[in-house]
């Protein structure tokens, strides 16, 4: 067992802690927590090559740049056309 807490004490506790914070506090709290993580993970990684569950994400970013410069350069030859 953990350090001779049985599965029968973790459950109490869990109900307990649910009871004081409720299920919505919880759930802000884990999803904040994971955002925490994952920004972590992220300022980590900037040094050296990206993470593997970040290469996706970074490329649509690229992507998105690269039609913001698109649509740039389109209005810019516009105005200058004007």
């Amino acid at each position: 067992m953990l350090g001779g807490i049985s599965i029968w004490q973790l459950l109490i506790i869990l109900a307990i802690v649910i009871m004081i914070f409720g299920t919505k506090k919880l759930r802000n709290l884990g999803g904040d927590l994971g955002g925490a993580i994952k920004n972590f993970k992220k300022a980590v990684n900037e040094d050296g090559k990206p993470a593997a569950d970040d290469e996706p994400a970074q490329k649509l970013e690229h992507q998105q740049d690269g039609q913001k410069d698109a649509e740039f350069s389109a209005e810019k030859k516009d105005q200058d056309k004007a």
